[in-house]
């Protein structure tokens, strides 16, 4: 009597482990995703041919020898964050419109934005048409 052994290997590739760690990797890459937080500003540029339907209350407007107007009145830099916030209050969604001059540097917008985001204004960048 011949007795046969069923030792027989096979050769086929079991894929659940495979989706298991593809699954963690997703899930991982989600999470982490999620986490990053881009630091950059949101501004409402209206294009040159539209007009935005947002009416701001004030407006900046900085000229090419880096001279600071709210409105019509001059003032020093230093004094442009508590000349806003007197003008406009601690509401938060006030818009402001920012003329600048395009000789400006872009440190000095940035400042000023920084200063809308701090009061929580947005700003209206006016442009010209072309």
């Amino acid at each position: 009597m011949a007795l046969k052994r069923s030792n027989k290997l096979s050769a086929a590739f079991s894929m659940s482990s495979m989706t298991d760690i593809i699954f963690l990797l997703l899930i991982f890459f989600m999470l982490t995703s999620t986490l990053v937080h881009p630091n950059a500003l949101k501004l409402l540029l209206p294009q040159s041919s539209n007009q935005t339907s947002a009416k701001p209350q004030t407006s900046v407007s900085i000229t090419k020898d880096l001279r600071y107007y709210v409105e019509t009145k001059r003032v020093n830099f230093e004094q442009l964050e508590p000349t806003l916030q007197a003008k406009l209050g601690e509401q938060p969604d006030m818009y402001i419109a920012l003329h600048v001059d395009e000789t400006v540097p872009m440190k000095e917008v940035v400042k000023v934005m920084n200063i809308a985001k701090k009061n929580k204004y947005k700003l209206i960048l006016a442009t010209r048409a072309k």
